[in-house]
């Protein structure tokens, strides 16, 4: 008998033990990972792309570049080289400056309350709230319209006897009630109020990515030592933020300076020139007056603007990262 169990726990013993890998046995990950350490990518792997990118994009912003010191009619395959008179047109026409001047300020306003809408809203939504999910729906949905389709529901609720006013009116509040887009006090402040609202919710979502890779620990020690809310989001959130606040400002500056969309849809840069951009006064010149090389002149001026703008702003903002 005593042999018998033996045989038996010898037999259960066999079968339940897992042999285990040698050192010198190689996983198949790692024996794939070893085969490509060292291959170099052919450089002609990306020429389709490259070909691609120059046919869309380089080459004709070079001719655009090359139209703008020229006085090309748009048709003739002949032209002349201007020099700078172009450029002297841009920066003495009114039309220009005051476009120049509408687009800065529309870019300082879009960039600064975007960014504190956006943030405030992913702030409330990254609390314990039941509701959450669908109000980033909510909050978020405006994004996916076109800016076309959202310039035209605003000049709809922006009428005078649109939405807004029909509202006021029926509160009580008939003396507040304006023609918002047809009175120049008015109608660059209507088309930013448009602006906001559809992009708001795009600058939450990466604020709000950015808030959710924040450590708990951080958070529940700055507790622990006493910090209040405003000081725990000041010394600890917005620090650890920063990457998220450096994209959106830079996202919103270029954005707020390429503006055309909702100020076609609901101005079309009217009433006078209160809401022409540079957009806008390159549109018009472009394809409306058929003046293809001040529009070029324009838009290479614009280019430059918008290229100082950005990274001035974003070495600015690089740096208060770095520190």
């Amino acid at each position: 008998m005593a042999l018998v169990r033996r045989a038996i726990d010898e037999l259960g013993s066999s079968m339940f033990s897992v042999e285990q890998p040698s050192a010198t046995t190689a996983r198949p990950s790692s024996i794939r990972r070893r085969a490509w350490r060292g291959v170099r990518v052919p450089f002609w792997f990306v020429l389709p792309a490259l070909a691609v990118y120059a046919f869309v994009v380089l080459a004709p912003s070079g001719q655009g570049v090359l139209y703008a010191f020229s006085d090309w009619n748009g048709i003739s395959a002949t032209f002349d080289l201007v020099g700078l008179r172009n450029f002297v047109t841009v920066f003495t026409d009114p039309l220009a400056l005051a476009a120049l001047g509408n687009t800065l300020v529309l870019a300082a306003v879009i960039m600064l309350l975007q960014n504190l809408f956006g943030l405030l809203l992913a702030l409330a939504l990254n609390t314990r709230v039941r509701s959450g999910a669908a109000l980033r729906v909510v909050f978020f949905a405006p994004v996916v319209l076109t800016p076309l389709v959202s310039g035209y529901i605003w000049s709809y609720l922006l009428a005078p006897d649109g939405g807004v006013n029909e509202v006021l009116r029926t509160v009580g509040l008939s003396a507040l009630a304006q023609d918002w887009l047809g009175d120049p006090r008015f109608a660059l402040g209507a088309v930013c109020v448009a602006i906001l609202w559809q992009f708001s919710g795009y600058s939450m979502v990466i604020y709000l990515a950015g808030l959710k890779a924040l450590p708990a620990d951080l958070l529940e020690a700055g507790v622990v030592d006493g910090a209040g809310p405003f000081r725990r989001f000041f010394s600890i959130v917005l620090p650890l933020i920063n990457g998220s606040v450096v994209i959106n400002l830079l996202l919103t500056l270029i954005g707020g300076l390429g503006q055309f969309d909702q100020v076609f849809a609901m101005t079309q840069g009217g009433p006078g020139n209160a809401t022409q951009t540079i957009s806008t006064v390159i549109y018009k010149n472009g394809f409306q007056l058929g003046d293809y090389p001040y529009a070029t002149a324009l838009a290479l001026v614009m280019a430059v603007v918008v290229g100082v703008l950005a990274f001035v702003q974003y070495r600015l903002t690089a740096r208060q990262v770095e520190r």
